[in-house]
């Protein structure tokens, strides 16, 4: 009996092994930085104690010579005590095909004295982490690496990560392992955009699966995941892509006089509409991230995940987008993750 009793007892532990832990972000990617009194609800609730912050896009000078910043970030208040800032800066590809390793020097130099002013803008007297978001090619692999080792090489008491795109984590021989401490997953912008008809360019679950499985659980550096919460929309003429205008919202385009529903997400300009740049007839494509596909995509990459703990960082802390979803919704979402 006692031995039953025994077995019973190490099968009941055994079955109470706790799960992996999951850490909750929100990246801000606005270009003015204020303090806002709903989303401070949302980092509160959702026990969220750091913030991935865009300080700054780093494109080609006008006469495409030199690296510039552009729209960086303003910070018009400090940020909380409680919160640790990771600074972001997206690079743009180009800037990188035929940079000199001098340039790329200067370049890591420069970007770094970058932040540090910025950091300081926000209150902060350091950071424990850089991240480098840029969505590099075969053709500017080499210099990007190296501009990641010449970061991490004077940052050697940080944590360097890089932004990591599901074709970069798919074709790990092509795209290369980037130097850095961690990488974190873009799980969004998956389809392609500029494509007419019915789809998600957002998300989409079949075509994440396509990426996943096995090149999750082998990729050689540990793996943040990035989820998530925004909408836009999508504009097409005579078929043929226009660009996503930021000035159309969901209510926008639920307004009938405006615009007719086809069905699928699609819309159909009712009549001229001057303000959005659209004629009669032209098409909008609402494209969102539904909560319930982001639980299948955390669900389905808790399987293959290998780490004892993981981050995921949600795009993005803007009240018109979080306020879409409750606390206990974007804290359960997360926990799948477990």
């Amino acid at each position: 009996m006692r031995t039953c009793c025994l077995l019973l007892f190490i099968a009941l532990f055994a079955g109470c092994k706790p799960g992996r832990k999951v850490n909750t972000s929100f990246y801000y990617w606005k270009t003015v930085y204020k303090q806002n009194a709903l989303e401070n609800a949302y980092l509160k609730k959702t026990n969220v104690h750091k913030i991935y912050v865009r300080i700054t896009d780093v494109d080609l000078s006008m006469d495409g010579i030199n690296p510039v910043p552009v729209s960086p970030i303003i910070f018009r208040d400090k940020m909380a005590d409680s919160l640790q800032i990771v600074p972001v800066v997206f690079i743009v590809n180009d800037v990188l095909r035929n940079l000199s390793k001098q340039k790329i020097d200067d370049l890591a130099d420069k970007l770094l004295h970058f932040v540090y002013a910025k950091i300081h803008q926000a209150g902060k007297a350091n950071y424990g982490e850089l991240q480098i978001d840029c969505d590099w090619t075969t053709q500017t692999r080499e210099n990007y690496f190296y501009l990641l080792l010449q970061l991490k090489q004077r940052l050697y008491h940080k944590t360097i990560s890089a932004t990591l795109r599901l074709h970069q984590l798919k074709n790990q021989r092509g795209s290369g392992i980037p130097p850095v401490n961690k990488v974190l997953l873009m799980c969004y912008n998956m389809g392609n955009l500029r494509k007419y008809g019915i789809q998600n360019s957002i998300i989409d679950v079949s075509e994440l699966k396509k990426y996943l499985g096995d090149n999750l659980t082998n990729y050689p550096i540990p793996i943040d995941i990035g989820l998530p919460l925004f909408s836009w929309a999508v504009t097409f003429k005579n078929k043929k892509y226009i660009g996503i205008d930021k000035r159309i919202n969901f209510d926008i385009l639920n307004t009938r006089n405006q615009f007719e529903y086809k069905g699928d997400g699609l819309y159909s300009a009712k009549t001229d509409l001057p303000t959005y740049g659209l004629k009669k007839a032209d098409i909008v494509r609402w494209e969102n991230a539904p909560l319930i596909d982001i639980q299948t995509i955390n669900k389905y990459i808790a399987r293959y995940l290998k780490a004892d703990s993981v981050n995921v960082v949600y795009f993005n802390l803007d009240e018109a987008v979080i306020k879409k979803y409750t606390y206990d919704e974007l804290q359960n979402t997360s926990n799948l993750l477990r």
